[in-house]
């Protein structure tokens, strides 16, 4: 399959039909991939549709890229049917309770196939946005294969990944949206240590560029790629794509996931097989 991770620079929209025309713009500059993968928190340039005084302020930016959750859902579904594609929207707020949840939907040619709410929560998330995590990690059947999402932060946590590579995934996508070239290495190092330890394909997409009239995307730092296992099987390097440092766009690369079978059944070492036998360590004092 061929897939396409965005490096997303976030805009200012006058209205809905412009952020339409964007997303729109996107999806058909995709070269013909299977599978497109926007970033953590891209829906969030929708926060400009309340203005700046709402756009610039943490909890009314919120509320107002909440409200457009139906056209954005709406927008996605219909671009993958147009298009017959698969569809990672970027992440974005949803009021399910008191307080919003981090949620990234995935789409097919046949409508909405689910959704991925982030787990863990960053210090920023936490402390200064009350953004909150919803436990829970999801395994989606798609006709690509099947997928599992890390947003962001979630991908530097091993066993969150192990779940999913147990229940079958063999594609994981990280969402990411980092402020700063030490977060979006820390986001690269844990989706290339995932893409190892569960013998997988993991895909970044970041947002990218500055944004100077919402706080909570004020910067953005990244490159989009895309990692496998450093293995007979792969590149070397374990980069099968990747863009170049903040530069906005696609990363297009075209990948067979029966290699990760082949990986995990005869590859030059087999961590997907092994990683129980960490269980039988122990600290050794003397």
């Amino acid at each position: 399959m061929r897939i396409a991770t965005a490096a997303y620079p976030i805009n200012w929209f006058d209205s809905f039909d412009d952020y339409r025309a964007k997303i729109s713009r996107w999806v058909a500059d995709a070269l013909g991939a299977d599978l497109l993968v926007f970033p953590e928190y891209a829906a969030m340039e929708l926060a400009s549709l309340g203005g700046r005084d709402v756009a610039g302020d943490l909890e009314a930016s919120l509320h107002e890229v909440a409200r457009h959750a139906d056209a954005m859902r709406d927008l996605h579904a219909a671009l993958a049917a147009a298009h017959g594609c698969h569809i990672l929207g970027g992440s974005g707020p949803v009021f399910d309770g008191p307080r919003p949840v981090n949620r990234a939907v995935l789409y097919g040619p046949q409508g909405v196939i689910g959704h991925q709410d982030k787990q863990i929560m960053t210090r920023f998330e936490r402390e200064d946005w009350d953004v909150t995590g919803a436990p829970g990690l999801r395994v989606f059947d798609t006709a690509l294969g099947r997928i599992g999402i890390l947003i962001c932060y979630d991908s530097e946590f091993p066993l969150l990944g192990r779940v999913l590579a147990e229940a079958g995934a063999e594609l994981l996508l990280v969402p990411s949206c980092t402020d700063t070239v030490a977060g979006f290495h820390r986001v690269r190092i844990g989706a290339m240590a995932r893409a190892l330890e569960s013998q997988c394909v993991v895909v970044q997409a970041p947002t990218v560029g500055d944004c100077d009239w919402m706080p909570a995307l004020d910067e953005n730092r990244g490159r989009a790629a895309i990692y496998g296992p450093p293995d007979g099987f792969w590149p070397e390097t374990g980069i099968i794509a990747e863009g170049a440092m903040d530069q906005p766009g696609w990363v297009v690369a075209d990948v067979d996931l029966s290699r990760v079978r082949q990986s995990r059944a005869d590859g030059a070492v087999l961590p997907f097989a092994h990683w129980p036998e960490q269980a039988r360590s122990r600290l050794l004092i003397d």
